[in-house]
């Protein structure tokens, strides 16, 4: 997949505008002092959740490749969504002598000791899609806007449903229609964002009528799944089926926060039997999240209706940027300084606009730009 990730020259020795978001981080004192070292003597660590999901796998594979062409010595570990592991790595990056850390969190509340360490061997930290929290030694926050992403999983699961077209224009369709909902890990800071969007677009419709959830599980505790697991989501599925959907009643969508959840959710729709193995012969319409090639696959093949394309070409890209600013002791620019409070402090942040992915725009959105070729999107497996 490494092809598919390489990022083109970044032009990085130019300095960016001051963004004016002042940080009282490690990196506003340690950058400067780095700087004076030829870039090829630096080492910057990546720390990343896990193997298991191909978006982590891609996510590593561009910041990686974009720190080294940059000119970075490059150290990047994978968790495998084990937290004790995650910060035995980080501890290792320090003890190596990084001399900043790319992190993207597994538990956003359990790396303060890890943090304070590097905040004493004066190692800038960027939090990377995931806001670590709890920690004043957060220098910087690179993410999509991830309450835009709930607005969007909301905005296709309605689309689905005929309540709205894709311009999000009201078609007048009144339902009633059933659905559930399900949400992230909670220990992900981003869950609450993607599922506050999710809420604030689905909760008028609920108030109307349009929408009824009948397991009644409208909480984010009640639809939250553990690490995002597909086999937890599958299994919170099977048992809302058998508890609800039992005696006749029809289930018409689910929001669903993420392409492997969507897939736990359409397996346990389809172990019914009698749904049908397409949309159109009725199987739910299913959201997602993050254009997994097996997840785009059924989405050209009509089995999930929908899912959000965060480039994480362009995430990779603004964390090398943001590193390289640290780095020469430039303060990173940053377009949003209000929103993301770790519960000690608002970290300035730099916020990703993202897609809403449907069979009739594959092609122009992931295709004609590279992420997935034609030949995997048939295939559902990336080469």
């Amino acid at each position: 997949m490494k092809k598919k990730y390489a990022l083109a020259a970044l032009g990085l020795a130019g300095v960016l505008a001051l963004a004016g978001c002042g940080g009282g981080g490690a990196g506003a004192a340690g950058g400067g002092e780095k700087a004076s070292g030829d870039k090829g003597d630096l080492l910057i660590g990546v720390s990343m959740p896990t193997q298991t999901s191909e978006r982590w796998i891609a996510d590593g594979e561009a910041v990686q490749d974009g720190l080294e062409e940059a000119g970075y010595q490059v150290e990047l570990q994978y968790a495998g969504d084990d937290i004790p592991t995650q910060g035995q790595q980080i501890d290792q990056m320090i003890t190596k002598g990084a001399d900043l850390l790319i992190i993207a969190a597994i538990d956003g509340t359990a790396l303060s000791s890890q943090l304070d360490a590097a905040a004493a061997a004066n190692i800038p930290v960027i939090s990377y899609d995931r806001l670590i929290r709890d920690s004043e030694n957060v220098d910087f926050y690179v993410t999509f806007d991830n309450y835009k992403v709930g607005v969007q999983q909301a905005t296709s699961l309605l689309v689905g449903l005929g309540v709205l077209d894709q311009d999000g224009k009201d078609t007048g369709e009144k339902g009633p229609f059933n659905i559930e909902l399900f949400a992230g890990s909670l220990d992900d800071n981003n869950a609450h964002f993607f599922w506050q969007g999710a809420m604030d677009t689905l909760q008028p419709y609920i108030d109307e009528g349009v929408l009824t959830v009948p397991s009644g599980q409208t909480d984010i505790e009640q639809a939250a799944i553990l690490r995002w697991q597909q086999e937890t989501a599958q299994k919170r599925m099977e048992d809302l089926l058998t508890s609800t959907y039992g005696r006749g009643t029809k289930l018409d969508g689910v929001l669903s926060p993420y392409d492997g959840i969507s897939r736990g959710i359409i397996t346990a729709l389809q172990g019914t039997g009698g749904l049908g193995a397409t949309i159109a012969d009725g199987l739910p319409i299913v959201t997602g999240q993050d254009a997994e090639i097996g997840s785009i696959a059924l989405i050209d093949q009509g089995v999930q209706f929908a899912s959000i394309f965060k480039d994480t070409r362009k995430l990779a890209e603004q964390s090398v940027v943001v590193a390289e600013d640290m780095l020469e002791g430039e303060e990173p620019e940053a377009n949003d300084t209000e929103t993301y409070d770790n519960g000690v402090k608002v970290v300035p942040s730099y916020l990703l606009q993202s897609d809403i992915v449907y069979k009739d725009n594959i092609t122009s959105l992931l295709v004609d730009s590279g992420y997935w070729t034609q030949a995997e999107v048939d295939s559902g497996v990336a080469e």
